[in-house]
């Protein structure tokens, strides 16, 4: 990956707050919305869902997800020149007794420190997207597949 594309691919996860999270359900596929933040290290990224929702019955029922994050629109810029990455990975669920939930936690209300009543809550839960494969467009015909090891070196550095 290139220093270039290395700073775009940080820049986007870190200033963008909301991913698309797809899911399986009921044999289809099920988009929603969801805040997340960056494992310490950029080893996964941390969701807090509440298993009224939809996409956290999903998770738990078939723990295969995608997730998109897309740079904001720009007037000057198509649509198709945007930065974005789709992470798929594995959403595995942090319980408090479960070694890295308070690393996971502490990562999550760093970034949404409004959160933190939401986890007195008890149908709320963390869990950890554990990157499997990640396609990176940094614009218009500059994508690139890498490795959760090289996203993790991405999100180290800087």
């Amino acid at each position: 990956m290139t220093p270039a594309y290395a700073q775009t691919l940080r820049e986007l996860l870190r200033t963008q707050q909301v991913a698309s999270l797809g899911t399986l359900h009921k044999g289809e596929p099920y988009v929603s919305m969801v805040p997340y933040a960056i494992l310490p290290g950029g080893l996964g990224l941390v969701i807090h869902v509440s298993h009224l929702a939809t996409h956290t019955r999903d998770m738990l029922l078939s723990p295969q997800v995608s997730v998109l994050v897309v740079a904001p629109p720009k007037p000057e810029l198509p649509a198709q020149a945007l930065a974005r990455v789709t992470i798929q990975g594995q959403a595995v669920q942090y319980a408090e007794s479960t070694q890295g939930h308070a690393e996971a936690k502490a990562a999550y209300l760093a970034r949404f420190p409004q959160s933190a009543a939401m986890f007195g809550f008890s149908d709320f839960s963390l869990f950890v997207i554990m990157p499997r494969s990640i396609r990176f467009v940094g614009g218009f015909a500059q994508a690139t597949t890498i490795s959760p090891e090289v996203l993790a070196e991405v999100l180290s550095e800087g």
